[in-house]
């Protein structure tokens, strides 16, 4: 058995890796970067390195510096975890080279199924149904463009080396081609650096399903049941289950075994998962059921299959990388209950699903099963990936453990960065979600719905212009008030407003009128101080005071911030379109003087490995462009302006 082990990842994941790694006697050891210095999975480590500035391709990315770390530390393995190099057939080798074990597939594997073409083109030599589309060579548009045309709209554009929902593009018009071409083949070389793509059918009521499976170096494959990920936004899955609602053992049989039947050949070792794509218009049938493409590592979902199985896949991972035969047979393995995962994000749901960035003052998650990178004190980086946990229920029916996952989502407790805790509530409880009526575009058609933002009440609004009013800049964490008696109301007075529990007064008349911004929109409030209820919760930090009311779902934190910070931070009532945070920018498609129209792209910028569109707010000229194809913006720095037509 291995004795130490390097994980060559950060935050959740390598926290994961680790806590089994101890659980088995295995020495670990941490790597990181700049940004991760005092992170969580350098904390709980028995060792740790650092490797380099913020950036992943300085740090992360860095191969060689991984491999150094693992040498000077006397590790014996390296686990790649996912994502970063995980699925990079040359590290994997260089690994070998060094004299070190590989904790994932073989670097065969990875390179037979790391290019979806090749591996589509391999899969149907195995006698394995892919769907419909082109895989050739010739990249250029026009090939492009007239082989989309002879398959049929809609068609998904993917990126050959694509994965995790980058460098992808649904295409519904052959007017719209070209550009989503664009902007996915830049997508696809900023990500991957391989910016060639392939044609699909898109199926119109997709169902994405997966099967895990597992090798051994003897020669033994089993497969563990399948998930299905089709809750997703812009192909990023939200919301995991296992097993598939709908799901027959009829059906459940073929797809397994031809998913094994993938596996064998490639040869495959260690885990994997093998990913289809469904045509659930007439339920979910095998012969409507077509490869995808293989994952050649751990998935982010994997808790789920551990928990219908009772199964610890990095344990097994760590023993078949030690040269172990499989610790169960295929009969041995059997599926109990339903389990189901949210990925919890810093980011607003509300605002684009913007990522959230900075330090987490609170954070409490109270899942039965939490797989968190940080915590309360720990921060959300612009570098990485904004994912803060992994929420993971299990239950006796699918509809018990959507019923505690909700529950969970709804009792996250974060501050001050934003979560879409309020958006998982809603989609775990969407009525064609709760039936298992769920196909992979059902976010988007009920967008609206889930990402509506709650709204403070008007005894709220005013209780945090008070606030706001008694404490213009502080920074002090105020513990919350439980008690409950007559003293958490504010009192009337002919001249003022006073409140005996906190002991301070605002002249009525001289502020009656307060302008500022509550979550991110302006308003003007003209304060009532009858009946005003001190909220149950509130603190301050550098740029809000920030109140909850438990009324809401997710306990929502309403954010009061003052009119001098609202006025330049609201850039866009006046036409100054602001960096939302920290990118490169990689398109700029105007020029001064250009006339715009409302929603018009202007700049793309990425950030946090994701594009983001910086359109017009409405129809005017570009009266000053501050944006360079290339440049590395901070956050709020002035990209647009556009003046109003006169």
């Amino acid at each position: 058995m291995i004795a130490s082990l390097l994980i060559a990842n950060r935050g959740e994941i390598a926290c994961r890796i680790i806590r089994t790694a101890r659980a088995m006697g295995i020495r670990t050891i941490a790597v990181y970067s700049d940004a991760d210095a005092k992170a969580l999975h350098v904390r709980q480590a028995d060792e740790a390195l650092h490797i380099g500035p913020s950036p992943a391709r300085e740090s992360y990315l860095r191969g060689d510096k991984i491999i150094a770390a693992a040498l000077a530390t006397g590790a014996e393995a390296i686990h790649p975890g996912y994502g970063f190099l995980s699925e990079n057939a040359e590290f994997a080798e260089a690994v070998a080279t060094a004299g070190l074990i590989w904790v994932g597939a073989t670097p065969h594997s990875i390179r037979a199924m790391g290019l979806k073409d090749a591996a589509k083109k391999l899969m149907a030599d195995a006698g394995v149904q892919v769907t419909p589309g082109y895989l050739g060579e010739d990249q250029s548009l026009d090939r492009l463009r007239a082989e989309a045309d002879g398959v049929g709209y809609p068609v998904l554009i993917k990126a050959v080396a694509g994965g995790g929902g980058k460098g992808m593009r649904r295409v519904d018009a052959a007017a719209d081609f070209a550009d989503a071409l664009a902007s996915c083949k830049r997508e696809a070389a900023s990500s991957f650096g391989d910016d060639r793509v392939l044609i699909e059918k898109y199926i119109l009521s997709p169902r994405h399903i997966e099967v895990q499976v597992f090798g051994d170096i003897h020669g033994n494959i089993v497969h563990l049941f399948e998930r299905d990920c089709s809750l997703q936004r812009r192909h990023q899955k939200v919301i995991e289950e296992a097993p598939a609602p709908g799901m027959s053992e009829d059906t459940r049989a073929a797809l397994c075994a031809t998913a094994v039947r993938a596996a064998r050949a490639v040869d495959y070792v260690g885990a994997g998962t093998i990913e289809f794509i469904a045509d659930a218009s007439e339920g979910l049938r095998a012969d409507r059921i077509w490869f995808m493409e293989m994952n050649t590592r751990l998935q982010v979902e994997h808790p789920v299959t551990e928990e219908i199985t009772g199964v610890d896949l990095v344990e097994w991972q760590l023993r078949v990388a030690s040269g172990e035969t499989l610790p169960k047979r295929q009969e041995e393995l059997s599926i109990n209950g339903w389990a189901i995962e949210a990925r919890l994000y810093a980011e607003d749901p509300a605002k684009g699903f913007l990522p959230s960035v900075g330090r987490l003052e609170s954070c409490n998650l109270l899942a039965s099963r939490v797989e968190a990178g940080v915590t309360a004190g720990g921060a959300v980086s612009p570098f990485y990936d904004p994912m803060i946990a992994k929420l993971v229920e299990h239950g006796r029916t699918r509809a018990d453990a959507i019923g505690q996952l909700a529950a969970a989502c709804a009792r996250v407790q974060i501050a001050p960065v934003r979560t879409n805790a309020e958006f998982l509530v809603r989609a775990l409880t969407a009525r064609e979600f709760r039936d298992g009526n769920v196909d992979t575009g059902l976010i988007q058609r009920r967008i609206e719905t889930l990402t509506d933002r709650e709204v403070p009440d008007d005894r709220l609004t005013s209780a945090g212009a008070i606030l706001l009013l008694e404490n213009p800049s502080s920074s002090t964490f105020v513990q919350p008030y439980l008690g409950g008696n007559g003293n958490r109301s504010w009192i009337a007075l002919p001249d003022a407003v006073w409140n005996p529990m906190f002991g301070f007064r605002v002249n009525a008349q001289q502020n009656r009128r307060v302008r500022l911004s509550v979550d991110g929109e302006p308003q003007v409030i003209d304060l009532d101080h009858t009946g005003i209820v001190a909220p149950e919760y509130y603190d301050f930090d550098d740029e809000a005071v920030w109140v909850r009311d438990d009324r809401h779902v997710a306990q929502h934190r309403f954010a009061f911030v003052g009119s001098e910070r609202f006025t330049t931070g609201s850039g866009q009532s006046s036409g100054a379109l602001l960096a939302p945070m920290p990118g490169r920018i990689t398109a700029v498609e105007v020029a001064p003087g250009d006339k715009v129209t409302k929603g018009q792209r202007l700049v793309t910028l990425e950030a946090m490995k994701m594009e983001h569109a910086i359109t017009a707010p409405f129809d005017g000229v570009v009266a000053e462009l501050n944006a360079v194809p290339g440049a590395q913006v901070p956050v709020e720095a002035l990209l647009v302006r556009v003046a109003a037509k006169e």
